[in-house]
């Protein structure tokens, strides 16, 4: 236990926002660099060091979160990097990006504000950049054996890299312009700067994977001949078909997909527009859709210069302390106010949009809604709340629905799908088809990048026991274990 007083003596704290009118002048990380370094010692100090961590259960990666802890108290930095990296590829992305079921586990959380797990943990990884401790890991030796993974996501990258550092020869097909998937387009940069990712690919490289950018499996290269060139075949292409809304008014323009719009303003940042072609800038913006993707769209809005922003959510407002129906250590549903939501902007639960109005060139204007609620399991509209908002800009981020199969990618290899439209799999990530596995929310459904690097990690132990025979190999999760699903 690093301190045995550290949970009755220190008080939480977190990273500290630099003040919104400084950051929605750029597109730079939120918080203020270096401010945990001083106080994350004494946080990890918090740790109890469970005699049951059910830390550990709460966390897909099964991550060694008392074992790093106490390292990163004793401020032993390369021994908590080691620790951290046993279990997870990618730290720095679910540093920053996770939503820390860890935490609501915590054992300290059921009576206290948990342990900032989150913050120890991006702490740790950051120090280990500045500190050299991250360095390539190249095979010893090769296998002979050939695997290609599809889509350079979460799931996708920590696959090739488990599998490359088992001596496997791997090639990654990503059908963007640039390696990371969702990292790269659907993660706005003031909450993962893209650094944090080209350095890793840089790693990658240097091990000895390959990638291949602007390829489309299915399209641009037939599953057939994918076969044909590798001995297994990961797919880790997500599931990025997006939720629409038949409503009149729907193909005004101005409408779009929260992943039309989020990506474009990435690839302003990357230096590939000057403006991008999709932009909030003096437009009243309606977001539609109260989670991640929505809250993504409306810190975006912000820093495009919207007029207004207002975010519509169907359900009703989450409690702010968790339900009874949610115990301890289960993952809550609680209201958030995210560093986008710090940065203005109105939000309005229980809400269904009715229709779109637009104007004689065919433009959105404005949105109709109505209020809603639940009465014996069924949504109704409540008579008489309709009203009517300004609406310039629209961003549909009502989540995905699945993998894309408009490519051909699931009909040229001939892939079973289960009951909820994601592609079939086996405890070991096998498809149906021999050879051919799937990892992430192409499998799973919309989920968590901690899922996706758990997935990512599993799979490539499935492929390397069926490559040679038997697999050294991490397994952290199983696809049939639902217990921990978030």
């Amino acid at each position: 236990m690093a301190d045995p007083k550290g949970f009755l003596t220190t008080p939480r704290e977190t990273a500290c926002s630099r003040p919104v009118a400084e950051r929605l002048k750029d597109w730079n990380e939120v918080y203020v660099p270096g401010s945990l370094l001083p106080i994350i010692s004494k946080q990890a100090g918090r740790c109890m060091d469970c005699g049951i961590p059910f830390c550990h259960n709460g966390c897909p990666l099964g991550n060694l979160i008392p074992e790093w802890n106490d390292f990163a108290y004793r401020e032993d930095w390369t021994a908590a990097s080691e620790r951290l990296h046993a279990t997870n590829n990618f730290p720095e992305f679910t540093g920053r990006l996770c939503p820390a079921p860890c935490e609501s586990a915590c054992v300290l959380g059921i009576n206290q504000p948990a342990v900032t797990i989150k913050n120890v943990e991006v702490s740790i990884i950051d120090k280990a950049w500045d500190n050299g401790d991250v360095t390539p890991q190249a095979p010893e030796r090769l296998s002979g054996k050939t695997a290609a993974v599809i889509g350079s996501g979460p799931a996708g990258l920590a696959a090739a890299q488990q599998l490359t550092r088992a001596g496997h020869t791997v090639v990654v097909y990503e059908r963007a312009d640039r390696v990371g998937g969702l990292l790269r387009y659907g993660i706005p940069e003031f909450k993962m700067e893209k650094v944090h990712i080209n350095r890793r690919i840089e790693q990658m490289r240097a091990e000895g994977t390959k990638f291949r950018t602007g390829v489309e499996i299915g399209r641009d290269v037939t599953a057939t001949d994918l076969r044909k060139r590798f001995d297994a075949v990961v797919i880790a292409a997500g599931a990025t078909v997006s939720r629409d809304l038949p409503v009149p008014g729907r193909d005004l323009n101005g409408i779009h997909f929260a992943m039309e719009y989020l990506p474009l303003a990435n690839k302003v940042q990357e230096g590939d527009f000057l403006a991008p072609p999709i932009t909030a800038a003096g437009k009243h913006v309606v977001v539609i859709g109260g989670g991640d993707t929505g809250a993504d769209c409306v810190g975006t809005a912000h820093r495009q210069g919207a007029a207004s922003v207002t975010q519509l959510e169907i359900m009703p407002r989450p409690s702010e302390d968790r339900p009874t129906g949610q115990p301890w250590p289960t993952f809550p549903m609680l209201y958030k106010v995210t560093s986008a939501h710090e940065e203005g902007g109105e939000r309005i639960y229980s809400v269904s949009t009715t229709h779109f109005e637009g104007d004689e060139d065919g433009n959105v204007q404005s949105l109709h809604l109505i209020e809603v609620a639940f009465e014996a399991g069924k949504l109704v509209q409540k008579e008489g709340t309709e009203r009517v908002i300004p609406a310039q800009l629209v961003t549909l981020a009502m989540g995905f629905t699945g993998t894309d199969q408009a490519n051909g990618l699931v009909e040229q290899f001939g892939l079973e799908l289960d009951a909820r439209g994601n592609v079939a799999r086996d405890a070991s990530y096998a498809t149906n088809v021999d050879g051919v596995f799937v990892a992430g929310d192409a499998g799973r459904g919309q989920s968590l990048i901690v899922w996706a690097i758990a997935e990512g990690r599993s799979a490539a132990r499935g492929v390397d026991r069926f490559l040679t025979g038997a697999s050294t190999l991490p397994y952290p999760v199983k696809p049939t274990d639902r217990s921990l699903m978030v």
